[in-house]
């Protein structure tokens, strides 16, 4: 078992790109996906793949448990299901550790994983980041797989038409995240 401790955003530019890596292709289907559990199985590559148990314990960090399975089992897992994420991964420097490019049904949306050893860290970001959406619902996997709305600039489309949308600065990375709408209000207003 290991802490997953991260803080994720929108990407706001293509600044990224410079210390990034070559992508690698996943697509993932979800076996369970609630607001604190999840079971994932992920396709790398298309050669590999990897079952995923993650616990929420708080509102960024989460208890994941990895393990490699047979491709030809994710294929068949795969076979069953008409909901999948598609996303090209970049492993970035430093605390960005990663930056995903959905395509498919998410084409458009960008976000980087903050990697953090602690809650209370608080590391210096690049100016590429954008705003904070850990814990907003309109972002989540398990929304996401079912092409719920999703923000493709900054700002969710449904928050711009109801003017629910609102930015606040958080105190632990002294940056603005994304608040004040819920996925069940948006899907009501859209």
């Amino acid at each position: 078992m290991t802490a997953e401790i991260e803080r994720i955003s929108l990407v706001a530019n293509d600044g990224w790109r410079q210390h990034a890596s070559e992508g690698s292709f996943l697509q993932q289907i979800y076996l369970v996906a609630t607001r604190r559990q999840t079971v994932r199985i992920r396709a790398i590559e298309g050669r590999h793949a990897r079952l995923t148990v993650k616990i929420r314990t708080s509102r960024n960090r989460r208890e994941e448990y990895e393990y490699d399975i047979p491709y030809c089992d994710a294929q068949e897992m795969f076979g069953l299901t008409r909901d999948f994420l598609r996303k090209t991964r970049y492993e970035v420097n430093g605390y960005i550790r990663e930056v995903d490019v959905y395509s498919g049904q998410n084409r458009g949306l960008v976000v980087a994983e903050v990697e953090l050893d602690d809650v209370k860290d608080t590391p210096s970001l690049p100016e590429w980041l954008g705003p904070e959406i850990t814990g907003n619902e309109l972002y989540s996997s398990r929304r996401l797989i079912k092409g719920r709305p999703h923000a493709s600039g900054l700002t969710p489309p449904c928050a711009m038409k109801s003017g629910l949308y609102r930015h606040k600065v958080d105190p632990m990375l002294g940056r603005q995240i994304a608040v004040g709408i819920s996925a069940e209000t948006c899907l009501k207003v859209t």
